[in-house]
């Protein structure tokens, strides 16, 4: 009688088990909710996304200080303090120069626009005709850029500095940042419990993909772009490039996308050098010598490093993520869109590896057991 009814649960558990399309459709649907979830919420869950990344980027950190016999507690209060001091001087020291300095680059650039027209007009005159293509181009630009760069100019500076939001960002993102560094492991373990009984050792092993892909390609490229934003910054201000702090900066941010930002940054660097530096070509030499020592560095150095090419996504696809992402959702849009296009690798490469091992690609007669080769029967000679 027990054995009857332990066969009948069992027959039972089986055929309330879900298909695979039925666990795709769920899977699915649960996947779209979380995305329109994303994009309705827009930047009221930045500060939230924020604070998840820093303690996601500081728990290997907390997990030294564990090793080195300090309390969780301990050691996310230790780093709370670095980071607390950290951001307190930057805020103090950087801040307020790169503000005036990004100000100033906005206000000055009719300035060298009319400048660049001047040097036209003189070395190429015909080119610069009354009523040609590029002469009304450019006049066109030049009205646009002395008429909105100054109203341009106070519209960035009031909505990235809206008193409100900058207030909530940097009161919210700090305090989650804290407990999710202190509730980390505990969290895991319970999102772990989550999972899907049947297909957990593939979903653990998908996870590791995935914080393999975050942490050598986000982590990593994050780190190579503090090391050349600073580098940048630092060298174009020791030559005495006008503007060296912002285009130093955002050569350095730009780089999260390969090439983006030493071309960027290498056209605004000498374009502002031949403007300050027109009698003393050396220094234009120099600029540019800063940002071919900045691209040797981060391509033999520093990418190998700490990147690593097995986990490099490709620049097309960063590109994508971050316009798709950007449009969506904004500035939250773009800040999630690289880490969610590394995720989106690792499934996509998992996916196109169950394909390559599935009937659709093999088809079935590949899929059928080879029949095992009959021993050969040795020829008896017969006996002479």
């Amino acid at each position: 009688m027990g054995t009857c009814w332990t066969r009948d649960k069992s027959s039972l558990g089986a055929n309330m088990a879900l298909t695979v399309r039925q666990q795709v459709s769920y899977w699915g649907i649960g996947f779209v909710v979380f995305l329109l979830a994303m994009w309705m919420l827009g930047d009221i869950i930045l500060p939230f996304i924020t604070g998840m990344a820093i303690a996601y980027f500081m728990d290997p950190v907390a997990d030294r200080l564990e090793a080195m016999k300090f309390s969780r507690v301990s050691a996310t209060i230790i780093i709370t303090a670095v980071a607390l001091v950290f951001s307190i001087l930057m805020i103090v020291l950087l801040v307020p120069m790169l503000v005036e300095q990004l100000g100033a680059l906005v206000k000055a650039t009719p300035v060298y626009f009319a400048h660049i027209q001047t040097i036209l007009t003189e070395r190429f005159p015909s080119m610069m005709e009354e009523g040609s293509a590029i002469n009304r181009g450019l006049q066109s630009i030049a009205n646009v850029l002395s008429g909105q760069g100054a109203a341009f100019a106070n519209a960035v500076l009031a909505s990235a500095f809206s008193i409100l939001d900058a207030v909530i960002f940097v009161v919210v993102a700090p305090v989650v940042a804290f407990y999710m560094i202190l509730d980390w492991d505990d969290m895991i373990e319970t999102v772990d419990s989550w999972l899907p009984r049947d297909h957990l050792e593939q979903l653990r092993s998908l996870a590791r993909d995935i914080d393999v892909v975050l942490a050598g390609f986000v982590r990593g490229q994050l780190t190579v772009c503090a090391i050349l934003g600073t580098f940048y910054a630092i060298a174009l201000m020791v030559v005495g490039l006008q503007f060296g702090l912002v285009v130093g900066l955002i050569a350095g941010l730009l780089t999260f996308i390969p090439y983006v930002g030493s071309v960027i940054g290498g056209v605004l660097s000498i374009g502002l050098a031949l403007f300050q530096f027109w009698n003393t070509p050396e220094w234009i030499v120099v600029v540019a010598v800063i940002f071919v020592i900045g691209q040797v560095l981060e391509g033999n150095v520093l990418t190998p490093k700490l990147v690593g090419g097995s986990v490099g996504l490709h620049p097309v696809w960063l590109m994508f993520a971050l316009s798709a992402f950007g449009g969506l959702m904004g500035f939250t849009g773009m800040l999630v869109a690289v880490p969610v296009a590394a995720i989106l690798g690792v499934f996509f490469r998992f996916g196109i590896g169950q394909y390559l091992q599935g009937k659709l690609y093999r088809g079935t007669e590949a899929m059928k057991p080879k029949a095992a080769a009959k021993p050969r029967k040795r020829a008896v000679k017969p006996k002479s």
